[in-house]
């Protein structure tokens, strides 16, 4: 029904997953300190091994975890020559992810843990096991990667971090995230409800502090971690069979969004078709077609990647209005039929969005797309 946007840097890794879903922009390696980049995401269209975009994508969502002890000192000045090793090491295997070469950097980031124990380098040893854990969390290897996230947490929390850490919270949204993927939904409940009112409760304390005290940039970056715990969690809530539940997450997801990164940011474009999705999926179909109109005419404003995906899923939203007030009207007067104008719209929006995917040569998409306007024209036909 609905196409999962793939945009960012990672676009040749999020191939590896199924391209069902909607969208998601991903950020590969560690940026600037923070979370400031827009958040990362994946949508799975179920339960289970469905989940792996969502891992896909999220893997990656900023930089990795103890990135910020390497920020705090990891690799001075004064590193001696097996720092140094290690920190080529590592960054050889950032590239191999980057080419899409997965084997490859699991070996070199196994002979940068090698190196990293052998110099007794506790950062190194942190940083790296945080890089192994995503990389084998976006590859779907979910036993593993769960025990290399909590390795690298005891890491983390043994050298003096605060449980309520943003750092911490990343990694604990990863892993209710691998538990939700594994049908573990007791745990995966539990950690979601602890990165969202920890982190709520954390902006709360922190909301009158003076900037001399905490930057506007901090509070900014606590507060869009927020939003990507909400958005996850209103994935897991609408998959989950809970759409109003995901409304509302995806609603303050939404408000964070537009109040930091501002409505025209193609993060905030993403959160409004997420938004549409959901109330479409709960019948509301004229409030969802305002959503998904208003991110798409955004979409076309700021020139968005992935126009044709929010295209397409606009017109799935408009096909269902259609369909549903079609056989409401049926259902009253059993002997009328379906008028093929009435899906006029959808069938021009669709058109669109597959013109555009063509350019693009996203065949995963242009197939897509012909398949909603096979079913469309199935539904266009007079009812019997």
């Amino acid at each position: 029904m609905y196409r999962r946007l793939a945009v960012g840097l990672a676009r040749g890794l999020l191939r590896v997953a199924e391209r069902r879903g909607r969208c998601y922009p991903v950020c590969l390696l560690p940026g600037p300190p923070g979370v400031r980049a827009p958040p990362c995401r994946g949508a799975p269209r179920g339960r289970g091994s469905s989940l792996l975009p969502l891992l896909a994508a999220l893997a990656w969502s900023s930089r990795p975890a103890a990135a910020e002890q390497e920020r705090r000192g990891a690799g001075g000045a004064a590193a001696g020559d097996a720092e140094a090793e290690i920190i080529q090491l590592l960054k050889r295997a950032k590239l191999c992810i980057m080419k899409d070469e997965p084997e490859e950097a699991e070996l070199i980031l196994h002979d940068a843990l090698h190196l990293a124990h052998k110099s007794h380098n506790t950062k190194a040893i942190t940083y790296t096991y945080d890089l192994m854990a995503n990389l084998a969390f976006i590859r779907g290897q979910l036993e593993n990667a769960e025990k290399l996230f909590k390795a690298t947490m005891s890491y983390l929390l043994g050298g003096g971090m605060q449980q309520e850490d943003n750092a911490i919270i990343e990694i604990s949204l990863k892993l209710a995230t691998i538990y939700a993927a594994q049908s573990r939904q007791e745990l995966a409940l539990a950690g979601y409800e602890f990165c969202i009112s920890t982190l709520e409760e954390k902006i709360e304390r922190e909301r009158e502090l003076s900037e001399d005290i905490l930057s506007v940039d901090d509070k900014a970056n606590t507060r869009l971690l927020l939003g990507m715990c909400l958005d996850t969690y209103a994935r897991y809530l609408l998959f989950s069979q809970q759409p109003s539940q995901a409304q509302r997450m995806y609603e303050k997801a939404l408000r964070i969004s537009e109040e930091i990164l501002g409505e025209r940011h193609p993060q905030t474009i993403v959160l409004l078709n997420d938004l549409a999705t959901t109330l479409d999926t709960q019948g509301r179909t004229d409030e969802a077609c305002v959503h998904a109109q208003r991110a798409s005419d955004l979409a076309r404003q700021v020139e968005h990647p992935e126009l044709h995906v929010l295209l397409s899923n606009l017109a799935a939203v408009l096909m269902h209005r259609e369909h549903l007030r079609i056989m409401m009207k049926h259902a009253f007067s059993p002997f009328s039929r379906a008028v093929p104008e009435l899906y006029a719209q959808a069938e021009e929006t669709y058109r669109e969005a597959l013109r555009q995917a063509e350019l693009k040569r996203d065949e995963a998409s242009v197939q897509h797309i012909r398949e909603e306007l096979a079913e469309l024209a199935r539904k266009s036909r007079p009812l019997s």
